[in-house]
């Protein structure tokens, strides 16, 4: 019974070699504990200053839904859903409805807007730009047989300028204008009608001239360039019109360059074309902008016959203030932890960077303080048993009368203690010595005691 009750109790005794883990384990916690809870009351006191997290919804404000901004809304849409974002794509009649919406309506801080559709009311304080995504050129059809060599020259003709509400009739109001053209003078009349009406009606010799802003791609543009029944304006001065407005371009529809085969078109056209820009309202979460840049970058990158491939989107030819991200994204492409990171963390990790830096600078100094104290704390054990040995040996010197047994007890439970304390390798020599010393002190009581009982006989 007396050797099965012993090894019992030795299953239950902790190996040495996992005693000493332990113990080194315990001590520095001990020593770095201190340091790591400060610096994670740190962590939780700027997770409450950071800004918040960005939403999961968001709404953007497009055009028309057989528009080429209603479809890049849809192909944004796609991307964002992949990284766990809902883009809620709103139609609307176009770029002032969108002004509108971004101005009076909460819900929408998002949307496509056409250059040159800017009302004359905004605040260009009250937007930042995203991007400019790409041009669109402004297609001028006519009747074949009219002579029309400047805008000038539409003066007292029967024009569509667009659906009410769109960017479109807003930006031919404009250069029209410009060249001294206005409704009801010269007898010239504007029409506000859809790009299909439009056309019927520019067909049948309803209205002289029809005015488009749409991608060279879309195919009411492929139609018309192939009808026989209109002719193209062609711009004569369109660089002018660059110099002369930031959200203008000068591009050139080169000759063939829509058909080969059937020279489409035969000549060279000069056009104008504003950009299409991506634009927010302030409260437009900041973490959500290089998401977008991505999107429009996968949606726009590879150019089409006006641009280069690369060229979108770009910072170039926004009516308002570049945002400080998007330009960061643009010229430097995404961050260290967009690239590597899932967005939601390296969102977070964005937002509170700002707070980190000096976190992390207090951890250092932290951090070196701990060998010291680690130090201390070791070389505290052993000078707290020196304390008692001096106290001893000053009794002993003094020879005063005291309780021998009493000391000798002390004496044999620090040695007891001393065998049981696991001291790391660059402290063994004070170990040593301490051990020495005790020996030292314990043979004087030893002498002591021999002394007392001699003269005791």
């Amino acid at each position: 019974m007396m050797k099965s009750k012993a090894s019992s109790d030795s299953k239950h005794q902790t190996p040495p070699v996992l005693q000493q883990i332990r113990d080194h384990q315990r001590e520095a916690f001990r020593t770095l504990g201190p340091a790591g809870a400060i610096t994670l009351i740190g962590f939780i006191i700027t997770f409450f200053f950071i800004e918040p997290a960005p939403p999961d919804v968001i709404r953007i404000a497009t055009g028309p839904s057989d528009g080429n901004y209603y479809k890049s809304g849809l192909a944004y849409a796609d991307f964002l859903k992949t990284k766990g974002i809902e883009l809620q794509i709103q139609e609307t009649a176009g770029s002032e409805e969108n002004f509108n919406l971004l101005i009076h309506d909460k819900g929408t801080n998002l949307a496509i807007v056409q250059g040159g559709a800017v009302p004359k009311d905004v605040n260009p304080e009250s937007f930042e730009s995203i991007a400019s995504l790409y041009l669109e050129p402004v297609w001028i059809f006519y009747r074949p047989g009219l002579e029309l060599g400047r805008l000038g020259d539409f003066s007292g003709l029967t024009i569509s300028i667009g659906r009410d509400g769109s960017g479109t009739q807003k930006l031919a109001k404009f250069l029209f204008a410009e060249n001294g053209v206005s409704p009801n003078s010269g007898g010239t009349e504007f029409v506000n009608l859809g790009p299909r009406d439009s056309i019927s009606k520019l067909k049948s010799g309803d209205i002289d001239a029809l005015v488009l802003v749409l991608s060279p791609e879309a195919q009411l543009i492929r139609d018309l360039l192939y009808s026989s029944e209109v002719s193209l304006f062609s711009f004569d001065r369109n660089q002018a019109y660059s110099k002369r407005y930031g959200f203008l371009e000068a591009v050139t529809l080169e000759r063939g360059v829509i058909d080969l085969e059937k020279d489409i078109p035969s000549e060279a056209i000069n056009l104008v074309a504003p950009y299409a820009n991506l634009i927010a309202t302030p409260s437009f979460h900041d973490a959500l902008i290089p998401l977008l840049l991505d999107a429009a970058t996968i949606s726009h990158f590879s150019g089409g016959l006006l641009a280069d491939a690369g060229e979108f989107p770009s910072l170039v030819g926004s009516e308002f203030n570049n945002s400080e991200i998007a330009r960061e994204y643009i010229e430097h492409g995404p961050s260290l932890f967009q690239r590597h990171l899932n967005f939601w963390v390296a969102s977070l990790i964005d937002r509170a960077k700002i707070m980190l830096i000096p976190l992390i600078a207090l951890l250092f100094p932290l951090i070196k303080l701990a060998p010291p104290i680690y130090r201390w704390r070791i070389r505290s054990r052993i000078y707290r048993w020196y304390a008692f040995l001096n106290s001893l040996d000053q009794k002993l010197r003094d020879k005063d009368s005291w309780d021998l047994e009493k000391y000798q007890a002390q004496l044999a439970q620090m040695e007891a203690e001393l065998a049981e304390l696991e001291v790391p390798l660059s402290y063994m020599q004070e170990f040593y010595d301490l051990h020495i010393h005790v020996d030292l002190i314990k043979r004087r009581l030893e002498a002591f005691n021999q002394e007392q009982l001699a003269l005791n006989k």
